[in-house]
């Protein structure tokens, strides 16, 4: 597929995500303020918080990780643009991703914020993130990994490879809930709440008609596109929610997209275009890998046979696990389409769907 690359907004900005490097506090337009904040041991090194001046204080879109480091740097952000930590009045959260809602609760510590989330991720906060919880959703991923055909040497440790972060967020019930269409209490601002699921069950994008902006969460990138997974906090068929998410936002009357990592950017609809097309080739191939099998396939394997930013050989466990989940997001899909078949089983075995008689 040819490559499609966005204008950046900021080409410093752009710059910076290019060069491996984190960039500056910026004030994007009156009144609306982005500032990075480092996000440790990643490939994706910050995420961008976004700042909206308010005539008491300021709400923020995403806050970063629970660590010391990411802290430091949103309130040195917020120094930049005239302000402190205590004059923060509300969190936006997009989804409950830790890169995302982390730092939420140790803000609303400090400042009193009220943090404002999707009901649907609302609903898994406790079973992510509580320490009572965690056994059990460590559970249902293995079980997931093993109906796909993981090899026993690595399930455990597939399984309960997402731990090593967990204690990057501050466990925090969101004090809001913001439904789909739900237009946001924020003096000075006309928000707008699209509800985006797909890379979470209750992403949330934000857009400002009058600004002709949208805040994108992970939902669409500049570069890159979001994990869109299979597991056992996912929708059944999460692959089909999200292409429906990108056409949701594909039309909206923008001029600049606001996304919370890499580098702002136009062209939403092209982009949009683009990943849909990406998912088209995805599907494509994996169509092909399981017809090439003949008598029944695994997801794992056919994860091992598709192709992927890197070697499979050199892939860290982590990204094998989200490799894996996101193959059954598309063999999910293509099962809702007729294309491919399951049979059911420890792993579950995929067929093209003319075997199926």
């Amino acid at each position: 597929m040819a490559k499609f690359v966005v204008t950046p907004s900021n080409e410093a900005q752009r710059d910076a995500w290019l060069g491996g490097t984190i960039p500056e506090v910026e004030r994007v337009r009156p009144g609306l303020w982005s500032v990075p904040v480092p996000i440790p041991i990643n490939p994706l090194r910050y995420v961008l918080v976004y700042v909206l001046e308010l005539p008491d204080g300021v709400a923020i879109v995403d806050a970063g990780w629970n660590t010391d480091e990411a802290y430091a740097a949103l309130a040195a952000g917020l120094r930049v643009a005239g302000y402190d930590m205590t004059d923060v009045k509300g969190v936006l959260v997009t989804h409950l991703h830790p890169d995302h809602y982390g730092l939420a609760g140790r803000i609303r510590e400090t400042s009193g914020a009220w943090i404002a989330l999707h009901p649907g991720d609302a609903a898994l906060v406790h079973d992510r993130y509580d320490e009572g919880a965690i056994d059990a959703l460590v559970a249902r991923e293995r079980a997931v990994l093993v109906r796909s055909g993981v090899p026993e040497l690595t399930l455990d440790e597939l399984a309960g490879a997402s731990m090593m972060i967990r204690h990057m967020v501050s466990m925090a019930k969101p004090d809001r809930l913001v439904e789909d269409g739900e237009r946001l209490d924020l003096p000075g601002w006309d928000l707008r709440a699209i509800w985006t699921p797909g890379h979470s069950p209750g992403h949330l994008c934000f857009v400002s008609p009058s600004r002709k902006v949208l805040f994108s969460g992970d939902h669409v990138l500049a570069k890159i596109t979001p994990i869109v997974a299979v597991h056992p906090q996912s929708g059944p068929n999460p692959l089909a929610d999200y292409l429906d998410s990108l056409a949701a936002v594909r039309m909206l009357d923008v001029e600049e997209v606001l996304p919370a990592h890499e580098y702002r950017f136009l062209e939403l609809a092209k982009r949009v275009d683009y990943v849909m097309a990406h998912h088209d080739e995805r599907l494509t191939e994996i169509e092909r890998v399981v017809a090439a099998a003949g008598d029944g396939v695994s997801c794992w394997a056919v994860a091992t046979r598709l192709t992927w930013s890197r070697p499979w050989e050199t892939i860290p466990p982590f990204m094998r696990r989200a490799a894996n989940n996101e193959t059954l997001a598309h063999l999910t899909w293509l099962e809702a389409k007729k294309r491919v078949r399951r049979v059911p089983g420890e792993p579950d075995l995929w067929l093209p769907e003319a075997n199926s008689m």
